[in-house]
């Protein structure tokens, strides 16, 4: 493997981008179109993809993170339900008079009820749902959480599953004559309606 080759594998190691990997290895290439093209026949090079290979291995060993622990952690994600962090509770309206808080009652005697979130106390919830859930943060309102991608979580188990192609396979069949080969150009110029 060359220089160069070892350059564009570390370098593609780093985020997975080729085109990026190769503009650092060649940098004289200019145009993203050229450094893509010969991005993929890089990754191609039975040397490059070997060392590539092994060092994924070995940064896998390294880290101990294996595909089953992503897949695991993105279908926590992606079937993580809202209902899991936060309900919908009805409470009785209150006011505070002379110091006491005192409870609302409707002319009808009946009490005032309001609806509000509540949400989960983080110890109430399992090892997968604390991991769906994306932040909690302080916010204007009081608390707020925010779970992680649910849709990206979906779309990345997808494309693992091969449920997702986005290649378009065209088929079929060309006619080979050109069916206006024999017009002369004042025929078709009548055709397209100039003459």
């Amino acid at each position: 493997m060359t220089g160069k080759q070892k350059i564009f594998a570390d370098e593609y190691l780093i985020d997975l981008n080729a085109t990026r990997a190769y503009r650092v290895a060649y940098p004289s290439v200019k145009k993203d179109e050229t450094a893509a093209s010969a991005a993929a026949r890089m990754l191609r090079n039975v040397k490059v993809a070997k060392y590539i290979t092994e060092r994924m291995e070995e940064r896998q060993k390294r880290t101990e993170i294996t595909q089953d622990m992503v897949l695991q952690e993105l279908a926590a994600i992606a079937f993580s339900k809202a209902s899991d962090y936060a309900k919908v509770v009805e409470k009785q309206a209150t006011a505070e008079v002379d110091g006491n808080i005192i409870p609302l009652v409707g002319e009808d005697g009946e009490p005032i009820l309001y609806r509000t979130v509540e949400l989960e106390l983080t110890d109430n919830l399992t090892e997968e749902q604390q991991r769906a859930l994306g932040t909690i943060k302080k916010g204007r309102d009081g608390l707020e959480q925010k779970p992680c991608d649910k849709v990206k979580a979906l779309e990345l188990l997808g494309r693992h599953l091969g449920m997702w192609n986005d290649k378009i396979n065209v088929e079929g069949q060309v006619e080979a004559k050109n069916p206006f080969a024999d017009l002369t150009t004042e025929e078709l110029k009548k055709l397209v309606g100039d003459g």
